[in-house]
């Protein structure tokens, strides 16, 4: 017989209390992950996002024929030269208004037709949606002759307007899908109230709807601006004088079969680039709670 005595009894352990005032921290994958394996990979894929952007400044800033990999002495010849003898400065100011246009011309026309899709209900809806998706499946090269043919019969060939309305008819499919999804995001009984309130349909929309669609309206509007800024091909088809040429064909012409200025071209490059830095630079937050609006199913 097994007498209580021969029976050890294993003792129980009193479950762990953590101290006030430090809690017990649950350990997550990336507590467990070595800093070393996260920090590299970015280190490196932050070298290789840096290095491109370096060289342009090294060749922009240090003197023609100069070999060093320091940009010193610093010149700003190549700058001078590009925006005086290669009439770069007008071709900063074409880019401005065909870009200023087309976000102004996608960002009204886009705004209507996405209350409409957002508000209402026809039997072409679906059909619609998805021409409207669709078309962003066609690269802009295909419609060259047919728009080029357009214009040659409105008479609007080497002019700025011919380059804003392609873009901007290029743009409003997807600048209209978007707002569509963020005017679904605004709750209808919004406009309800306000109608209640004696307002009408445009002045409920434009007093209720509207501010509230501030950061969606900025990320289309800069997207339409960035390309339009940075599109090619509109320009080179359809202006031939070199007054009315935008900064990408202005770049273009830096480069000859025989040579190519590689510090006018780097120059003429960060002249490109800056204004689209800038712009980001400052709508980067209204930018991120667009598209986080966006994203958000009504």
């Amino acid at each position: 017989m097994i007498t209580k005595e021969a029976v050890e009894v294993t003792p129980t352990p009193a479950p762990v209390r953590a101290e006030p005032g430090h809690p017990r921290k649950k350990r997550r994958a990336w507590d467990e992950v070595p800093r070393w394996q996260i920090y590299v990979p970015l280190g490196i894929y932050l070298l290789f996002t840096l290095i491109p952007f370096y060289w342009i400044l090294l060749f922009a800033l240090r003197p023609a024929g100069s070999t060093s990999l320091v940009p010193w002495p610093m010149t700003f010849e190549h700058f001078d030269k590009v925006w005086t003898e290669r009439s770069f400065g007008t071709y900063f100011q074409n880019s401005i208004l065909v870009g200023v246009a087309t976000l102004v011309m996608t960002t009204v026309v886009a705004l209507a037709g996405g209350y409409a899709l957002a508000r209402f209900d026809f039997r072409i809806k679906r059909a619609f949606m998805l021409a409207l998706l669709c078309s962003q499946f066609v690269p802009g090269a295909l419609l060259l002759v047919p728009l080029f043919q357009i214009f040659a019969k409105l008479q609007m060939l080497n002019s700025l307007g011919s380059v804003i309305i392609a873009e901007t008819v290029f743009q409003l499919p997807l600048s209209m899908i978007l707002i569509s999804g963020f005017i679904r995001n605004v709750p209808y009984s919004l406009e309800e109230a306000a109608w209640v309130d004696g307002c009408n349909r445009f002045t409920a929309f434009r007093v209720v709807v509207l501010p509230l669609l501030r950061p969606g309206l900025i990320a289309v509007g800069s997207f339409a601006f960035v390309h339009s800024w940075n599109h090619f091909l509109f320009a080179l088809m359809f202006l031939s004088n070199q007054d009315k040429q935008t900064l990408p064909v202005g770049l273009n012409t830096l480069m000859s079969s025989d040579s190519v200025d590689l510090g006018a071209l780097a120059a003429g490059g960060i002249i490109a680039a800056v204004p689209v830095v800038i712009v980001f630079a400052f709508i980067q937050k209204w930018l991120i709670t667009g598209f986080s609006a966006g994203a958000v199913k009504g």
